[in-house]
């Protein structure tokens, strides 16, 4: 089993995306926890009023929501009564045993899977503190549920860990093959909800990879003047295909407005999420010298995604790395010089598509050469003496003494205030 634990600032867009995907019969609600009834009983509102009105009892908890999907092999097959005991002993064991919550069972991915929704107010009013839950007691809670319900133990599976824990329930749009804006709305309602982006630009390294982009138009053109947005089809070569459709006529309605409020929401520092991205590539990187396109595929293996832009020309200006595990997006520079297209490139040994020599084999080539004019010592002779003895001067260092060889500074002996008067 595999646990995944994002929390969020809204719980209603949270309890939308699942109810979203029962309307579509993609998912079924099939339990509850610390609810007045049972969830077969329950309308949306119900469902939803019972967490919103606990989360109002205190309010300076900005992210308030909690969303976890439990990930299972694709060999488990469970009852709905085992889903529901998996769920309560795993909300048990990290701590939100008394918290209201929604099981959800998914049926759109590879493999079976629930999602749990929650919210991190307790009904005194005080606030669960999640930090490192997921290492702690989401670790801890997993391993002993494995033992318990004799599951499919993470560990020992290394393959097909990466695969569990990508969230591309929805695939590749391809236009004419599918009714073009369910398909759409199939693909955004899985990327706008859990993946962390902070501008138009890296939302759309994570729809590309769906052959979706969202489009405000150029800058003199009617939909950018009056703040519109539409979402395009794109074919193989990355051009649009067929009419574009406006997000207002989308059932998310992903807006513009929409959007700009998911940028302000992922805009936090997200450290360990930019960590394991650079741990990846320097991982990579690592003594050998390796080409741009093994690169992006090792990156894959490990759930990353490499995403470049690239001029009419063909050559890389850009690269956006969409990490499918954390379900964060960052431009290379945001990470850092060394992860920026530039730096890679010439990690890469390449630079707009040519071959050029990679900057560590080139510091290599000049302790070679070096070594070549040490050995060949003949070819000095012809310097003066003076130059040989300037260049083998040592650098200047200050003079050391021990301090037992030192005087010992004699206290100033201080008056006292009588003596004064």
């Amino acid at each position: 089993m595999v646990a995944v634990i994002k929390t969020g600032h809204c719980v209603r867009a949270v309890v939308n995306y699942n109810e979203n995907k029962v309307k579509q019969a993609k998912a079924q609600c099939i339990g509850e926890g610390n609810y007045p009834m049972e969830v077969s009983r329950m309308n949306l509102s119900m469902k939803l009023s019972r967490l919103l009105h606990q989360n109002a009892l205190n309010e300076n908890v900005k992210r308030n929501s909690v969303h976890i999907s439990l990930n299972f092999h694709p060999s488990e097959n469970y009852s709905k009564e085992k889903l529901l005991q998996i769920a309560a002993a795993y909300m048990e064991k990290i701590g939100f045993a008394q918290q209201p919550y929604l099981v959800y069972q998914h049926h759109d991915a590879g493999h079976p899977h629930i999602h749990l929704v929650s919210i991190k107010v307790r009904e005194d009013g005080s606030r669960i503190d999640m930090q490192n839950i997921g290492r702690n007691q989401s670790e801890k809670a997993r391993k002993e549920i494995e033992k318990e319900f004799n599951l499919v133990r993470a560990e020992g599976n290394k393959k097909q860990e990466t695969p569990l824990l990508k969230p591309a329930a929805a695939g590749k749009v391809l236009y004419g093959k599918t009714e073009s804006k369910r398909a759409l709305s199939g693909v955004l309602e899985s990327v706008l909800l859990n993946y962390t982006y902070g501008s138009l630009a890296e939302l759309n390294a994570v729809l590309q990879l769906y052959n979706i982009k969202a489009d405000r138009g150029s800058v003199d053109s009617r939909i950018f003047k009056s703040g519109g947005l539409v979402y395009r089809i794109l074919d193989q070569d990355g051009k649009a295909a067929g009419v574009p459709i406006k997000a207002s006529d989308l059932s998310l309605r992903p807006t513009l407005g929409f959007l700009e409020k998911r940028f302000a929401l992922n805009s936090t520092e997200r450290i360990s999420e930019k960590k394991r991205i650079r741990s990846a590539v320097d991982r990579i990187f690592f003594a050998k010298q390796i080409r741009l396109d093994k690169l992006m595929l090792l990156l894959e293996k490990e759930g990353i995604s490499m995403v470049l832009r690239k001029s009419d020309a063909g050559l890389v200006y850009g690269l956006t790395y969409v990490d499918h595990v954390t379900r964060s997006v960052f431009n290379g520079s945001a990470l850092g010089r060394n992860y920026s297209a530039k730096a890679v490139l010439e990690r890469c040994g390449a630079a707009g598509g040519k071959e050029k020599p990679q900057a560590a084999g080139e510091v290599l080539k000049n302790k070679a050469d070096l070594s070549e004019k040490q050995s060949a010592g003949n070819t000095i002779q012809g310097s003066s003496t003076k130059e040989l003895e300037e260049l083998m001067k040592p650098e200047w260092q200050g003079e050391y003494s021990s301090g037992k060889f030192k005087a010992r500074r004699r206290k100033r002996k201080r008056k006292r205030r009588s003596d004064l008067n």
